[in-house]
């Protein structure tokens, strides 16, 4: 399992790669559990009212969370090009411009 971070914006969004051989989350919408590589990660935009609050380069602003869209993919480097574009545009979508999107990918052990 992969963790993929961008941090922009003083804050931050984490998804999940799920390699090859791992159980990749099993919810309606999620690729076909043969896909060797699975992307899952929030997506969010602001809104003018309602939402959960945060807080993104010092302004306090409104933000709608909608269900993660999993995505599979044949190679890992295919998995984790889609993960950075993916954690880029979500900040974008707060206007924190993607050239400031920092970008790390972690090892972490799958839990059960």
């Amino acid at each position: 399992m992969l963790l993929i971070r961008g941090r922009g914006g003083d804050t931050t969004l984490t998804g999940t790669v799920y390699e090859r051989g791992e159980r990749a989350p099993s919810f309606q919408g999620a690729p076909d559990e043969d896909a060797p590589y699975v992307w899952v990660c929030d997506e969010f935009y602001e809104v003018e009212s309602g939402g959960s609050t945060t807080t993104i380069d010092g302004e306090e602003i409104q933000v709608a969370f909608e269900s993660p869209m999993p995505r599979g993919f044949d190679t890992k480097d295919q998995a984790i090009e889609a993960a950075e574009e993916h954690l880029r545009t979500q900040f974008a979508r707060v206007g924190v411009p993607e050239s400031t999107v920092e970008i790390e990918v972690e090892k972490a052990d799958p839990v059960d």
